[in-house]
């Protein structure tokens, strides 16, 4: 829970405010960037919330906070933050909310289909939450848990268990010791179902793997995301693990792909046209080659 004693000076007066916990994950900025902002390395409230949908978007961040560093002076019912995960973005795709600090507040994400269209999919995992895994239940439960990598694992054996899913993983970041039933090997992509695509990207780390479904949704990681600054596709240099020129090389295999949402861990969701996708994504590998 957020400590008033240690609320931020870049607040702006008034009820909700950041604490000095923050850890930058960037997810309350997303999520209500009319109340939030980067102040530099941590975030802050710049506005505080004036109407009623902008005081729930404020109280989604304050549950999706990794660290419960968001709080508020005065008493609010969370209820209408907590229901509103989680979020539908389209077509069945949903975020989860509830991130998790052991994932640095990555994002997580489910795919809700029919049992005979291969069932539901979390993509990489959430923290685990009473609310969270009502609702999964509510909408089919699970069948698949797809990992991208290591570090977005977060409570993906407490999901597991129960809802009896199996995990894939790729066994170059470790998914045996994980206990992950479903472990892919090598960098060739696999076919899950009609619907899924599971595409080996090591550069991140050695054994990222990105997601498609249905030529349409592309699922990162840590691999792939929107930049508002450079208004394109981009990749994180400063926290590649294991090798810039494998993700080059890895983002180069992504142009034998069409889609038209990237919906990353880190970083931000972006939707346009599969052309215009292809162009950014290009644009992308070039900007990568340049700083070698």
């Amino acid at each position: 829970m957020a400590k008033l004693a240690q609320r931020l000076p870049e607040n702006v007066v008034g009820d909700f405010y950041v604490d000095s916990t923050c850890i930058d994950c960037d997810a309350c900025r997303q999520i209500a960037p009319e109340v939030f902002r980067d102040h530099g390395e941590q975030s802050s409230v710049y506005h505080q919330p004036a109407t009623d949908e902008e005081v729930r978007r404020a109280l989604m961040a304050l549950v999706a906070c990794p660290t419960a560093s968001i709080g508020a002076t005065a008493h609010y019912d969370k209820r209408p933050g907590i229901e509103a995960f989680p979020q539908p973005l389209a077509e069945g795709v949903y975020f989860c909310g509830f991130t998790s600090e052991h994932s640095f507040g990555a994002w997580s994400y489910l795919i809700v289909r029919p049992p005979a269209r291969g069932g539901n999919v979390l993509v990489d995992s959430p923290r685990y939450a009473s609310h969270l895994v009502r609702r999964i239940e509510a909408l089919g439960g699970l069948r698949h848990i797809f990992l991208s990598h290591r570090d977005d694992i977060a409570d993906h054996a407490r999901y597991a268990a129960r809802f009896k899913a199996q995990r894939i993983m790729h066994a170059d970041d470790h998914a045996a010791r994980h206990g992950v039933e479903h472990v892919i090997a090598g960098t060739d992509a696999v076919r899950l179902d009609d619907e899924l695509t599971i595409i080996p990207t090591p550069g991140h780390t050695r054994g990222h793997m990105v997601l498609l479904y249905r030529d349409k949704f592309l699922f990162t990681g840590d691999h792939l995301a929107w930049s508002p600054e450079r208004a394109t596709l981009t990749a994180f240099r400063s926290v590649c693990w294991y090798s810039w020129p494998e993700q080059t090389r890895s983002m180069e295999r992504l142009l034998d792909y069409r889609f038209e949402w990237v919906l990353p861990g880190h970083g931000r969701i972006h939707h346009t046209s599969a052309d215009e996708m292809r162009a950014h994504l290009e644009h992308c590998i070039e900007w990568m080659k340049a700083r070698g």
